[in-house]
């Protein structure tokens, strides 16, 4: 009992202890983290401006850019401010609302492309109906549970991983508090019953997972029916980007719950929890933009209206100082006559 010490604060990993590599990485996570900042503010502000794309597909991806925009801002910032200052050190209560926010970000996220899909299904397969099944109201109930399982999803996990005491090494190889570096310091009593309570959860993810494989199963089947080429490319357009995100999406979840914690390098660590944290966030916005016509035209009207009304704004204040500039020498000309 002697040697029992009850962990407070976690030393995450440092990736380099010279200091100007560490404002290196400081400065690239940084422009990383203001490029994927601005892709999804812009490609909400394009959906949100333009009537065009109120519409529910839209909406979908307007909460997934906000889901972006949460996800990545969990672990970003924090280490670049640690990379910045060379503090290496993050409160148990840091910890704890890091692994919170990460789950409850990556479930909802899970959540909202199940709708999706779903509303993908409904406008290929069944497109007279897509109007009665994918009312406003049911778009709003559908985005709002993905939402609040996320929620529920986190809140489980997260209760049972700081239940009781960390005891042990506080050392995490990782630049935020992840998942299985935590789960490594943690009682024995709470990892097993994370085990199970992943177990649990995993059925229900492969019951997604499932529904997901059969959605688009019966998309790309029903795309091979359509006797023209233009309509099949336009079917394929529409669902593509978010088949990608999907992809994207899941391919990064695999490699952060398969991994092996123990026998990578620093920098092997960094790339892989690059992968599942950074990455995806980045991609989005640019799978719609390049893959999306509207997203891209809606962009274009945005960034020129916004450019114009700076421009008209510009003309106009030195109009207006021209105006005033020539009235004071009018007025001056006629105090000279005058005197």
């Amino acid at each position: 009992m002697g040697n029992f010490s009850i962990i407070t604060d976690f030393l995450l990993m440092e990736f380099s202890s010279t200091r100007e590599l560490q404002v290196l990485h400081a400065a690239l996570f940084l422009l990383i983290y203001l490029a994927a900042v601005l892709g999804n503010l812009l490609t909400c502000a394009a959906i949100i401006t333009d009537p065009h794309l109120h519409c529910p597909m839209y909406f979908f991806l307007s909460n997934l850019s906000l889901l972006d925009i949460g996800n990545i801002s969990v672990t970003l910032p924090k280490f670049i401010v640690n990379s910045l200052c060379g503090v290496q050190s993050l409160s148990l209560l840091g910890c704890a609302a890091q692994v919170f926010f990460f789950l409850f970000f990556a479930a909802t996220e899970f959540a909202l492309l199940v709708a999706m899909s779903y509303d993908r299904f409904v406008a290929i397969c069944q497109p007279l109906h897509y109007g009665i099944i994918m009312t406003p109201a049911r778009c709003l109930w559908a985005t709002a549970g993905s939402w609040l399982s996320g929620l529920f999803y986190s809140a489980v996990h997260t209760g049972n991983m700081f239940r009781l005491p960390f005891s042990g090494s506080n050392v995490i190889h990782q630049f935020f508090c992840d998942v299985p570096h935590v789960l490594k310091v943690s009682a024995s009593d709470v990892f097993n019953t994370e085990f199970i309570l992943i177990a649990a959860s995993s059925c229900l993810l492969l019951f997604c997972f499932v529904f997901l494989i059969a959605s688009y199963a019966r998309i790309f089947s029903s795309v091979l029916k359509i006797p023209s080429v233009a309509g099949r490319y336009k079917a394929i357009s529409t669902c593509s980007p978010q088949l990608m995100i999907l992809m994207l999406f899941l391919s990064s979840s695999m490699i952060a719950v398969f991994r092996n914690t123990s026998d990578t390098s620093p920098i092997q660590n960094l790339l892989i929890a690059m992968s599942y944290t950074t990455l995806p966030s980045l991609l989005n916005p640019l799978i719609y933009s390049l893959r999306n016509q509207k997203v891209t035209a809606a962009m274009g009207k945005m960034i020129k209206r916004m450019f114009f009304l700076k421009k008209e704004t510009f003309i106009l204040e030195n109009i207006k100082t021209l105006k005033n500039m020539y009235l004071a020498c009018q007025m001056c000309k006629v105090i000279h006559e005058v005197a």
